[in-house]
């Protein structure tokens, strides 16, 4: 592999501010692997691109993203546009010859997201998706504990993702509401509890899920009332192999909660619990003892659970979300060196994309619906 790698940076929203601190902190952290060059950066006009490109780093700047996708020296893009955009530009830089980073979701619609994958294998190029929380050191950990066998076999699993950013009903309309963004909660942000369920135990094989719209008009800047056209509440009963059952719970409109993903992994011989809010700690249930001094145990995150030790020394001090991109990051760059990488790669994604739009199908017709 090269001695550095070319990077390109689509939209510098929340996200691609993300995208870029994983760019720049990645070699600090971990040391080994090529040095990210921050080449390009595209914005919606030059204007923006530039003050973005400045802030962030990069020698160049766009209005136009075809231009950065045309750049031969850039490597790899990262796309981190609204949802509707992921699939025409992630198509177009594999086409190019990049490697490709993308946002959740890979794409509104499920035969785009199919195109993406086709593309993806097609090119020889590596493509993932940001699905941060996998790389969570505890969330390894919860992986090992399974494979251990620590709580048995396990039968139940329940997920819930709750945030706030859409709870107050007086909130303005904006492009979440939009039909062309995907069905709301389910897409949105389910996707990040089906990427732990995927990461943990594979595949969904069927599901039965109900969608709400808490408020069905918004206000706009204008004061009329416009239709919402996505659903901020869902609830899904599914299916996994070897007889595990499971609930998810989705909503954006969850006054108090501000970035929960709680799950809930039930066995024969114990329980493990972790929460997103409080995401350097985790709950385990083993029943070994007398029942007398039963109880659970708060395991923090420390050094020995990789690869917290490359940003802290002493246990108990705790990651946060950006520093799980910078894992990612590491992970994408072990996938384009050819290594073995914990990523959500475009076909891994796919089977991601078909449950959401199995839970949509099954809210229309009201029946449990096969993955």
């Amino acid at each position: 592999m090269k001695a550095s790698i070319g990077v390109g940076l689509i939209g510098t929203g929340y996200m691609g501010k993300c995208h870029a601190l994983a760019w720049n902190s990645v070699k600090p952290v971990f040391g080994s692997g090529p040095q990210p060059r921050l080449v390009h950066l595209a914005e919606v006009n030059a204007d923006i691109a530039q003050t973005k490109a400045d802030e962030f780093g990069f020698a160049k700047a766009t209005g136009d993203w075809r231009d950065l996708i045309a750049d031969p020296e850039v490597d790899v893009v990262s796309v981190t546009t609204p949802n509707a955009f992921h699939a025409e530009m992630a198509i177009a830089a594999l086409q190019a010859g990049k490697h490709v980073w993308c946002e959740k979701p890979m794409a509104v619609a499920l035969a785009d997201a199919e195109r993406m994958a086709a593309v993806a294998n097609a090119s020889g190029k590596v493509a993932v998706l940001g699905y941060n929380y996998i790389q969570n050191p505890l969330v390894r950990h919860i992986g090992a504990l399974l494979e251990q066998g620590a709580i048995g076999q396990v039968n139940h699993v329940r997920l819930e993702m709750d945030e706030d950013f859409m709870a107050d009903p007086e909130a303005l309309f904006y492009w979440k509401s939009e039909a062309s963004s995907g069905y709301g909660a389910l897409d949105d942000f389910g996707v990040h509890p089906l990427s732990l369920l995927h990461i943990l135990f594979g595949s969904v094989t069927r599901v039965f899920a109900h969608l709400a719209k808490p408020y069905p008009t918004r206000p706009t800047k204008d004061g009329a009332a416009r239709a919402v056209e996505t659903f901020d509440i869902a609830s899904v009963l599914f299916e996994m192999g070897e007889g595990i059952s499971g609930v998810m719970a989705l909503n954006r409109s969850a006054w108090g909660r501000k970035g929960r993903i709680a799950l809930q992994i039930f066995g024969s011989k114990g329980s493990i619990v972790y929460d997103q809010e409080r995401m350097n700690e985790l709950q385990l249930y083993t029943t070994d003892g007398p029942g007398t001094e039963r109880g659970y145990r708060t395991i923090l995150t420390a050094p020995q659970h990789a690869p917290y030790d490359r940003f802290i020394p002493a246990p108990g001090h705790g990651l946060g979300f950006n520093d799980l991109k910078i894992i990612e990051c590491h992970e994408l760059l072990n996938a384009i060196a050819g290594q073995p990488a914990r990523v959500i790669d475009f076909a891994k994604g796919l089977v991601i994309e078909r449950t959401v739009h199995a839970m949509a199908r099954s809210h229309e017709e009201q029946r449990w619906v096969e993955v």
